[in-house]
């Protein structure tokens, strides 16, 4: 998910990369989706990207062992906020997506 509709059809393959800065990592990207059953990338405007933010964020903290195989993470799309249902907690000296990143790396 990413808020770029240019990356984001440049990745499907849609429109060509001409951004010699770009092509090398249109090419990784390419590389990387070979190791996955399924790719699918969604754009996602930037008014509602906290998502696709908080996977970028998450995505970058975690290694990727090599040839490893990554099942697909499934989101669902509530019509309320996760944090409406929140419960009181008290301060935590850990980030924010700490729950999630243990989450992940068990699985």
């Amino acid at each position: 998910m990413g808020d770029s509709d240019l990356i984001i059809r440049q990745a499907q393959g849609e429109w060509e990369t001409r951004d010699v800065k770009l092509i090398l990592y249109r090419q990784h990207v390419e590389d990387l989706s070979k190791r996955f059953r399924s790719v699918e990338f969604r754009y996602i405007p930037r008014c509602h990207n906290e998502l696709a933010d908080a996977l970028a964020t998450l995505a970058s903290m975690l290694p990727y062992p090599g040839n490893a195989h990554i099942d697909p993470l499934e989101i669902q799309i509530r019509e309320m906020q996760g944090y409406c249902n929140a419960i009181e907690a008290g301060p935590s000296i850990q980030p924010w997506y700490q729950d999630v990143k243990r989450f992940l790396k068990i699985q």
